[in-house]
C-alpha cells in the first residue's frame, strides 16, 4: 500500500468498517516492542527515511497544533525529549527535507524554501471563507502563520531562505495577499515593507495595491471589532514608513534598487491616499458612512505622536508641508471671481469639520511664520484650489492665537507689493484673505468695513502714494464689481478711500458704477438702515425689517441720552426717503397708547416738537392709535407679535450643539474638536439670533446698557439663558473632573463667542437682570458659574467695548469687567451676601485658572472692585480675619470647596482668605482695599437693612478706622497715624459720595449730608467724634502759627478742580459743591469756621480760611447781597464761643468785625438781613458768660437796623450810625421787606446824610434789579425797577455822580473793593443789562455834561454785545417774560424829569434775524432781543450828541468826576485818545454803526484845527 493510499484508508470510515488512526497504530507498535538504545536510533532513522520518502513539503510548513484529534503526530513523533525541542527538531526535519527536494529539483534551497514558505502565505491568507476586499487576519490564520514565520525565521537563520524570491512570489499573487500578513512579514524581520516594495518592477501597480489596501485598513480601523488596535498599529507602522522614504532628506543607498524610485512610489500612496479622502469630502460625504470613517482614519494619521519612531523630524515636517501643498491646489477648477461670489460659504463654521480638522494638526508641525510662507509660495508658483485656500485661512484665523497680528501682516506685504508692481494677483489675494479674515467674527479680526476703512481712509494708506496708486486701486475695486456682494458694495460706498480732490472724479466713477450695480440687484443705499449692518458679508436685510430694528435701537439710545439719535436727525436730513417711506412707518405703528408715556411716545413727541414728522402722517397715527384703544383687551392681546415658529428649530440645533459641547469639556480625549464645535456654536448662535455672517466688530460704539431697567427681547433672553446655563453647567462639569487650570480653553473660547456686537448688549442686560435684580435666587451654580463668566470677559476686555449704563451708574463709559462693580452692591444684607460669594467665586477661579501663567494675567482678568470689595465683606463678616492671618498653615485650594453640591461659602472664604497668592495679589498697586476704598464701600451700607447690629457696627467702624487704618502707612492705604489726614479723607470721600448719591438711587428731595444719603449717618458720626478728638487734642508744640483748619483746605482743593465758567452746567456743579461744603460745615462745631485767638497777645480770631470761602465761592450763590441765614448764624456763634475764651471778649469780637469790613463785608450785610431772628441768639449766648452789653462793632449793626427802621417811619431819621455802605444795605432790606408802593419821600429824609448813602443805595438797587432777573419776586411789591429809577432820579436832581458804580475793578482804592465783594459775580457781569434798563430815566442834559457818560456808555454796550454774541444770556432769560423791558421800550415810564429825547431810538435796531445769527442760534438770545434793540442807535446818538455839543473838548473824558469814592484816577478833562482807541479796537466785530460813530469822532479829534497852539504874542 502506498502512502496515499493508507492516508486515504486511514481516513474512511467507510471502507472496512471502523478502521484505527495512523496514531493508534504506532501507539500500538510502541507499546508491544521494548527496544534499546540501538534500536531507537535504528527505528528513529527508519521513520525519517520513510518521511522524506513520501514528504508533501506544503503541509509540513503548515503543521501546526490544532483541536484534540485532528492533528498530525509528527510533533509527538519527534518530541521526546521534552518542551520546546520539536521546534528545531522540525526546523531541522523542514530543512534537511527542502535541501533534499532542491538537490532532486536541481535548484537551489533558499530559493525553494521561499517558494514553499510564500505558498503556505498565500494558503493560509486563502483559509478564511469571507470574502474580499480583507486586509486583516482571522484568529487561525494568525496562529497558522505564526507557526510559518517561526519556520521562516528559522530558514533565514541557516541562510536557507531568499528575501527576494519571496517577495517575487508574493507579487504572483498580489491580490490574494493580505495586509496584515504583509505587515506581520515586516514585525517580524523576515521582509520588510520597503523590501517587500522595492522589489515590484511596476510602480504604479504597487502604488495602486498599496493605496487600496490601506483605504480598506482605514474602514476596518474605524469599525467597531476587537482587533482595531492591530489595525491602528499596521498603520502607523505604514505610514512612518511611507513618510520616512518619501520625504527623507539623503536617499538610503542599502536598497536593491534606486532610491528615487521607492521615493516616488511612497510619495504617490500618500498623495493618492489625501486625493481620495478629499475627494470623498467634495462629494460629500455623510457621517457614519464607510468612507467617512475611512478619511476621519487617514486624516489622524497627521497627529503628531504617530512619529514618534522617526529620529529625524524633519521628514514629518515636509510631509505635512507637502500634504498642505497638496490641499491647496486640490483639483483648482474655481476662479477668482468665483471666489469673490463664493467665499462666504468657506468660513471656519461650513468647512467640514474633517478637514478643519486636518489643517488643525497640520498648523501643530508649521509655525505660524512658515505656514503664511507656504501659503504664499503655493499662491505664487501653482493653481490653488480656493475653496482650500480660503477655509485654511478661516482655520489659520480661528486656531492660531496671535493670527490676527499675522494675517495683517500677510495682507500688508501682499498690498505694499501689489501697489508697488501693480500686481493684480497680490491684490485679489490681499482681499480675499482680508474678507475671509472677517467672517470670522471680531473676536477673531476687525470687520471687512473697519479693514477696508482702516486700510484706505486714511492718506497714509496704500493708495496714496501716486496717481498710479489710486488708478490701480479704483480699477481692481471696478474689475470687482461684477461679483461682489451688495455688503461689499455699500461699504466701499459709505466708507470710500480718500481721495485727493484732484483725482476726486476716479472715486466718482466708482461711486457711480458701484450705485448702478447695486440698482440692478435692487439693493439702495437710500433704504438702508440707520443702524444697519456694513461688516456682513450676507443677504441684505429687507428695508421693512431692517427698519423695526432701527426703531428699537434708536428707543434705546433715545432711553439712555433723552436726546433724539443723531442717526435718526441725520437720515430726516440726508437719506429722506428711508426715512419717510420705513423709518417713520415703523416707528408709527398705530397701537394702544399708554397712560403714562412710555420712551417710545416720548420719542416720537421729540420728533414731533423738532417737525420730523409731517403733520399728516401723525395725524393719521393719533387717530389710528385711538382707535386700536378702542378695541376689547382680548383683541389688542391678539395682535401682540408672536415669534415665528420657525424660530423653533435654530433654538433646537444650538441646544444640541451645546449639549454635544459638554462631551467635548468632560473627556480629554475630545479637546481637539473644541474648536470644531466652538465653530458650530457660534453658526447656529447666528441663526438663531438671525445675526449676518459677520456680525460686525464694535467699531468704538459703546454699548448701552440701563441697570435700573435692563431690557431685552424675549428671544433674545431664550438664547441668552441657553448660553448661561450651558456655561454653567459645562464648569461644574469640567470641574468635577479636572481643576480649572487643567480645563483647557473651552471656556475662553465660549466667552469670545458670546463678545458678539449684537449678542453683547443682550447678554449684559440678562447678567444686570440675574445680578442686580434676581442675585438672592441664584443658586450656587448660578453664582459659580457667572463669576467665572466675569473672569473670562475680564481676560477679553481689550476687545470689548465700554459700556455706558444709565441710572444708578455715572454717566461715563466703563470697561465690562468694571460693569460688575455696579452690577453688586454691598447696600443690604442680601446684597452683600450675593456679592460675597460672586467676589469669592471670581477670584478662586482665576487664582486655580492662571495659576501656571504670568500674574500679570490673572490680575487683568479681575476688575479691581470686585477684589476691594472682597476684602470689605471679610473684614465686614468675619471678625476672625480682622486679626493678622497665620500663614504658617497651608490653606486647602480654594476652588474644591466651590465645586461641592452644597457650597459652604464661609469655609470657602475663608479658606480662600488664607491663601499666599491672595496676599501676593493683595499688594499689587490698586488692588488693596484702602482707608478711602472702605469708607466709599461703607457709606453706601443701609443701616434698616446691614447684615450688622448698630452696636456691631460701631464697633466695627471703630476697628476699622482707629486699629486698622488709622496706625497704617500712607504707601498701603492708611494715614500714618494722622488723624487730620483721617478726618480730611473722611470729607472729601463723604462729599464725593453725596455728589454721586444725588443723581441715583436717593430722593431728589433728601438734604445731602445729614440724612439724604441712605448709609451716611453712622460715617458722619464718625466725622464728628474724630473732629472733636482733634479739637480736645493736645496744643502744637512750638510757637508757629497754627495751620488753617483742614476742612477748608478740602474745600479748596475740591473747588480748584472744578470748572470755571459761565454755563449753566458748570456753576450748578460748583453750587452743588457748595451746599455740600455749607452741610458739612453746619454739622461740625462753629468753632471750625472761626479759629480761636492766640492767647500771648490780644489778637481777633483766626477767620481767614473761612473770609476766604465766602469772597471766593459762597459769594457768587448769595442772594441781594447776602448769605443764607444757617451759615450766617453758624458764623457769628463760632464767633462769639472763640471770643468769649479769650481775654477781653470785646475787643476780640470788635477787631474781628471790623476786619470783615474790608475782608469779608457779605458777612456784615448777611447779619442786618437776619437780624431779627439773629439777636436774641446773640444776647443769649454774650449774657451768659459776660454781663457787659455786647461788643460795639454788634452794637453798630443793631443801629444800623434802627437807622433804616426810622428812614422809613414818618419820624424823622437820624445820622447814619456808621458805614455809609452798611447803613445802605440796611435801608435797602427795609426797603425791600415794606413793601411800598413809592419810596419818594423816605428818599427825601436823606438829604443832609452825605452823598455816599445815596449812592451806595443806588447799588444795593441795582443788585436787586439783577436779582429779580435772576429770581423773580412775587407780584403786588414794589417793583426793583421802580426803585433803581427812584433813586436814580434822586441822584440826578442832587447832580451825584452814580457812574463810577459801573466801573468797578478790583483795582480800585478805596470802598470799590467792598461793593465787588458784596455782588456776585455774574451780577457784576450783567451791570450793562442794569445800566440800559435804565435807560428811558436817564437825564439827557445832565448826563451830555459829564466827560465819562460817553465812555461808559460805549463800554456796557460793547460788554452787552459781547454777553449776546457769547450766547451768555441765560442769566437773564426771564428778561422776555417779566414784561418790564417790553414796557419800557414801547412807552415811557414814570419819572420825576423829563424823559430823553434819544429815547425813541428804540423803534429801530439791529434786525432780530441778524441778531440771532451772531448769537450762533441760542433761543435764549430772544430774551435779549428787547434790552438790545435800545442801546445800537442809543449809542450812535449818544455820540453823534457828544459830537455836537462837546466839539471844543479835545478827548473823551473818562474821569471818574469830583467827589468819588471809589478812588480812581483820571485826567478831568485832558485827552485820552488811548481810552478812545481801546473803545475803537473793542468795537471792531460788535456794531458797524456804532464803529462808523466812533470813527467820525475820531475823525473830529484828529482835526488839526482843533489843536493848534494859541498865537500869544
Amino acid at each position: 500500500m502506498s502512502a496515499s493510499q493508507a492516508r486515504g484508508a486511514a481516513s474512511d470510515p467507510g471502507h472496512g468498517g471502523c478502521r484505527r488512526a495512523w496514531v493508534e497504530l504506532l501507539a500500538g507498535r510502541v507499546k508491544r516492542q521494548k527496544l534499546g538504545p540501538e534500536g531507537e536510533q535504528k527505528v528513529r532513522e527508519s521513520a525519517l527515511r520513510l518521511l522524506r520518502g513520501h514528504l508533501n513539503l506544503g503541509d509540513l510548513v503548515l503543521e501546526v497544533e490544532g483541536p484534540p484529534g485532528k492533528q498530525l503526530c509528527l510533533n509527538r513523533l519527534i518530541d521526546y525529549d521534552g518542551p520546546g525541542a520539536h521546534i528545531d527538531l522540525s526546523s531541522s526535519l523542514i530543512g534537511s527535507a527542502l535541501r533534499d527536494q532542491a538537490a532532486q529539483l536541481g535548484v537551489p534551497a533558499a530559493v525553494l524554501c521561499s517558494q514553499v514558505v510564500a505558498s503556505g502565505l498565500v494558503r493560509v491568507c486563502e483559509a478564511d471563507a469571507v470574502p474580499p476586499p480583507k486586509v486583516l487576519l482571522t484568529p487561525d490564520q494568525r496562529k497558522k502563520l505564526s507557526s510559518l514565520f517561526e519556520i521562516a525565521q528559522n530558514l533565514l537563520a541557516q541562510s536557507m531562505f531568499s528575501r527576494l524570491s519571496f517577495c517575487q512570489e508574493l507579487w504572483k499573487v498580489q491580490n490574494s495577499l493580505l495586509l496584515e500578513a504583509v505587515w506581520r512579514l515586516h514585525v517580524q524581520n523576515i521582509v520588510s515593507l520597503q523590501e517587500l516594495l522595492e522589489s515590484h518592477a511596476d510602480s504604479q501597480a504597487v502604488v495602486a495595491w498599496l493605496s487600496r489596501d490601506l483605504r480598506l485598513l482605514c474602514e476596518q480601523t474605524e469599525a467597531p471589532c476587537q482587533h482595531a488596535d492591530v489595525a491602528r498599529a499596521m498603520l502607523a507602522d505604514f505610514v512612518q514608513m511611507l513618510v520616512s522614504r518619501g520625504f527623507q532628506k539623503n536617499a538610503d543607498v542599502r536598497g536593491t534598487v534606486d532610491p528615487e524610485w521607492m521615493s516616488q512610489v511612497a510619495v504617490a500612496v500618500l498623495e493618492r491616499m489625501l486625493a481620495s479622502a478629499l475627494e470623498a469630502l467634495a462629494a460629500g460625504i455623510q457621517e457614519g458612512s464607510a468612507a467617512h470613517k475611512a478619511v476621519s482614519c487617514w486624516f489622524g494619521v497627521f497627529s503628531g505622536h504617530m512619529y514618534g519612531s522617526i529620529i529625524s523630524t524633519e521628514s514629518p515636517k515636509r510631509f505635512f508641508c507637502h500634504t498642505l501643498t497638496q490641499i491647496l491646489t486640490h483639483k483648482p477648477v474655481l476662479k477668482v471671481s468665483d471666489a469673490v461670489q463664493m467665499q462666504r460659504e468657506w468660513s471656519f463654521a461650513r468647512t467640514p469639520p474633517l478637514l478643519s480638522g486636518l489643517y488643525r494638526r497640520l498648523f501643530v508641525v508649521l509655525s505660524p511664520e512658515e505656514l503664511v510662507g507656504h501659503l504664499q509660495e503655493a499662491l505664487e508658483t501653482q493653481e490653488v484650489n480656493w475653496q482650500h485656500v480660503l477655509s485654511c485661512v478661516s482655520t489659520l484665523v480661528i486656531c492660531l492665537p496671535d493670527a490676527q497680528q499675522l494675517v495683517d501682516g500677510w495682507v500688508s506685504r501682499l498690498l505694499t507689493h501689489a501697489f508697488e508692481s501693480c500686481d493684480l494677483d497680490s491684490m485679489v489675494l490681499a482681499f480675499l484673505v482680508a474678507r475671509q479674515a472677517a467672517l470670522e467674527g471680531p473676536a477673531a479680526f476687525p470687520s471687512y468695513a473697519a479693514w477696508f476703512q482702516a486700510t484706505f481712509g486714511s492718506a497714509r494708506g496704500f493708495h496714496g502714494s501716486s496717481k498710479k496708486a489710486l488708478v490701480f486701486l479704483f480699477k481692481f475695486l471696478s474689475d470687482l464689481v461684477p461679483f461682489e456682494a451688495p455688503r461689499y458694495l455699500q461699504v466701499h460706498i459709505l466708507h470710500p478711500p480718500l481721495v485727493p480732490s484732484k483725482y476726486r472724479s476716479l472715486l466718482t466713477d466708482y461711486v457711480a458704477l458701484a450705485r448702478t450695480r447695486l440698482a440692478d440687484l435692487k439693493v439702495s443705499v437710500e433704504n438702508m438702515g440707520l443702524y444697519e449692518d456694513l461688516s456682513s458679508a450676507g443677504d441684505v436685510t429687507e428695508p421693512r425689517c431692517q427698519a423695526a430694528q432701527d426703531v428699537e435701537k434708536a428707543i434705546m439710545v433715545f432711553e439712555h441720552t433723552g436726546k433724539i439719535p443723531a442717526a435718526v436727525l441725520e437720515a430726516s436730513i440726508f437719506r429722506r426717503s428711508y426715512y419717510l417711506s420705513h423709518f417713520l412707518p415703523a416707528l408709527l405703528t398705530p397701537r394702544g397708547l399708554p397712560r403714562i408715556p412710555d420712551s417710545r411716545a416720548a420719542l416720537i413727541e421729540s420728533l414731533r416738537r423738532a417737525d420730523k414728522i409731517p403733520p399728516s402722517l401723525y395725524s393719521t397715527y393719533r387717530q389710528a392709535c385711538s382707535t386700536v384703544g378702542e378695541k376689547k383687551p382680548e383683541d389688542a392681546a391678539s395682535q401682540r407679535e408672536v415669534e415665528p415658529s420657525c424660530k423653533e428649530e435654530p433654538l433646537g440645533l444650538l441646544t444640541t450643539a451645546l449639549r454635544e459641547l459638554r462631551a467635548s469639556v468632560t473627556d480629554p480625549t475630545q479637546r481637539d474638536a473644541l474648536l470644531a464645535q466652538m465653530a458650530v456654536i457660534s453658526e447656529q448662535l447666528r441663526s438663531a439670533l438671525g445675526l449676518g455672517e459677520d456680525d460686525s466688530d464694535f467699531e468704538g460704539a459703546p454699548v448701552q446698557l440701563s441697570v435700573r431697567a435692563p431690557k431685552l427681547q424675549p428671544w433674545e433672553q431664550r438664547v441668552v439663558d441657553l448660553l448661561l446655563t450651558s456655561f454653567c453647567q459645562n464648569l461644574m462639569a469640567a470641574s468635577s473632573v479636572a481643576p480649572p487650570d487643567r480645563q483647557g480653553p473651552w471656556a475662553a473660547h465660549f466667552v469670545r463667542t458670546l463678545c458678539r456686537r449684537r449678542l453683547l448688549p443682550a447678554l449684559l442686560s440678562r447678567l444686570c437682570q440675574l445680578l442686580h435684580h434676581q442675585g438672592p435666587s441664584l443658586s450656587a451654580s448660578h453664582v459659580v458659574g457667572l463669576a467665572a463668566l466675569a473672569v473670562h470677559l475680564g481676560e477679553s476686555r481689550s476687545a470689548l467695548p465700554e459700556v455706558h449704563v444709565g441710572p444708578p451708574t455715572p454717566a461715563r463709559g466703563l470697561p465690562v469687567p468694571e460693569l460688575f462693580d455696579i452690577l453688586l452692591p454691598c447696600r443690604t444684607q442680601e446684597s452683600s451676601a450675593l456679592c460675597l460669594k460672586f467676589c469669592t467665586a471670581a477670584i478662586s477661579y482665576s487664582l486655580c485658572k492662571f495659576s501656571s501663567q504670568s500674574r500679570d494675567i490673572s490680575y487683568s482678568c479681575l476688575s479691581p472692585g470686585l477684589i476691594k470689595k472682597f476684602q470689605f465683606m471679610v473684614f465686614r463678616w468675619f471678625s476672625e480675619a480682622r486679626d493678622p492671618p497665620s500663614w504658617e498653615d497651608p490653606a486647602s485650594s480654594p476652588w474644591r470647596p466651590l465645586c461641592l453640591p452644597s457650597v459652604d461659602w464661609q469655609r470657602a472664604t475663608l479658606c480662600l482668605w488664607k491663601q499666599r497668592t491672595l496676599r501676593e495679589l493683595l499688594k499689587q498697586e490698586g488692588l488693596h482695599l484702602t482707608y478711602r476704598d472702605w469708607l466709599q464701600l461703607e457709606l453706601e451700607i443701609q443701616p434698616e437693612v446691614d447684615s450688622l447690629s448698630d452696636t456691631e457696627r460701631q464697633d466695627f467702624h471703630q476697628w476699622a478706622i482707629h486699629q486698622h487704618f488709622l496706625p497704617a502707612p500712607a504707601a498701603t492705604g492708611g494715614c500714618d497715624g494722622d488723624l487730620e489726614v483721617a478726618c480730611a479723607t473722611l470729607v472729601d470721600v463723604l462729599m464725593d459720595f453725596c455728589q454721586s448719591s444725588r443723581s441715583y438711587d436717593h430722593s431728589e428731595n433728601s438734604d445731602l449730608v445729614l440724612g439724604g444719603c441712605t448709609g451716611n449717618r453712622d460715617i458722619f458720626s464718625r466725622l464728628q467724634e474724630m473732629a472733636a478728638g482733634l479739637e480736645q487734642g493736645p496744643a502744637r508744640l512750638g510757637h508757629a502759627a497754627p495751620r488753617g483748619h483742614f476742612l477748608f483746605g478740602v474745600f479748596c482743593r475740591r473747588l480748584q478742580a472744578l470748572a470755571r465758567g459761565w454755563d449753566v452746567a458748570s456753576r450748578l456743579q460748583r453750587q452743588q459743591e457748595l451746599l455740600m461744603c455749607k452741610r458739612i460745615l453746619l454739622g461740625l462745631p462753629p468753632s471750625v469756621l472761626v479759629g480761636s485767638p492766640r492767647l500771648e497777645q490780644l489778637a481777633a480770631p483766626d477767620c481767614d480760611d473761612f473770609f476766604h470761602l465766602v469772597n471766593s465761592e459762597l459769594r457768587n450763590f448769595s442772594h441781594d447781597g447776602a448769605l443764607t441765614h444757617d451759615i450766617t448764624a453758624h458764623f457769628f456763634r463760632g464767633l462769639l464761643n472763640a471770643c468769649l475764651r479769650s481775654r477781653d471778649p470785646s475787643l476780640a469780637a470788635d477787631l474781628t468785625l471790623t476786619a470783615c469790613q474790608t475782608q469779608c463785608p457779605l458777612l456784615l450785610t448777611s447779619a442786618l438781613l437776619w437780624w431779627p431772628h439773629l439777636e436774641p441768639e446773640l444776647h443769649r449766648r454774650w449774657r451768659r458768660c459776660s454781663q457787659s452789653p455786647l461788643p460795639a462793632e454788634l452794637r453798630r449793626l443793631q443801629e444800623a437796623r434802627h437807622f433804616a427802621g426810622s428812614v422809613l417811619s414818618p419820624l424823622a431819621a437820624p445820622p447814619t450810625p456808621g458805614p455809609a455802605w452798611l447803613c445802605a444795605a440796611a435801608l435797602h432790606f427795609m426797603i425791600r421787606r415794606a413793601g411800598k408802593e413809592s419810596i419818594r419821600r423816605e428818599l427825601g429824609q436823606l438829604d443832609g446824610q452825605g452823598e455816599e448813602l445815596l449812592v451806595f443805595l443806588f447799588f444795593f438797587s441795582l443788585m436787586g434789579l439783577l436779582s429779580s432777573h435772576l429770581t423773580p419776586q412775587a407780584a403786588g411789591s414794589l417793583k426793583p425797577l421802580d426803585v433803581c429809577a427812584e433813586v436814580l432820579g434822586c441822584l440826578q436832581r442832587k447832580r451825584i455822580s452814580w457812574l463810577p458804580l459801573f466801573q468797578l475793578t478790583e483795582t480800585d482804592a478805596g470802598l470799590g473793593r467792598t461793593l465787588l465783594r458784596l455782588a456776585p459775580d455774574h451780577q457784576v457781569r450783567l451791570l450793562p443789562v442794569a445800566f440800559y434798563s435804565l435807560l428811558s430815566y436817564f437825564d439827557e442834559d445832565a448826563l451830555l455834561q459829564e466827560d465819562a457818560f460817553l465812555h461808559v456808555a460805549v463800554n456796557m454796550y460793547l460788554k452787552l454785545v459781547g454777553l449776546f454774541v457769547a450766547g451768555e444770556t441765560g442769566a437773564v432769560w426771564t428778561l422776555a417774560h417779566s414784561g418790564d423791558l417790553q414796557a419800557q421800550a414801547g412807552r415811557p415810564r414814570k419819572p420825576d424829569y423829563k424823559r430823553s429825547s434819544f429815547s425813541a431810538a428804540v423803534d429801530t435796531s439791529v434786525p432780530e434775524k441778524e441778531l440771532l445769527r451772531r448769537g450762533r442760534g441760542n433761543a435764549q438770545m430772544l430774551a435779549l432781543l428787547s434790552v438790545f434793540k435800545s442801546p445800537s442807535l442809543f449809542t450812535v446818538r449818544v455820540l453823534n450828541a457828544f459830537g455836537k455839543t462837546n466839539m471844543q473838548r479835545p478827548a473823551l473824558g473818562i474821569s471818574p468826576g469830583p467827589g468819588c469814592l471809589f478812588g480812581g484816577h483820571g485826567q478831568q478833562h485832558g485827552p485820552s485818545t488811548r481810552a478812545f482807541l481801546q473803545l475803537l479796537g473793542a468795537s471792531a466785530d460788535c456794531d458797524p454803526e456804532v464803529r462808523a460813530a466812533l470813527l467820525s469822532r475820531q475823525q473830529a479829534m484828529l482835526d488839526p484845527d482843533l489843536y493848534q497852539e494859541p498865537r500869544l504874542f
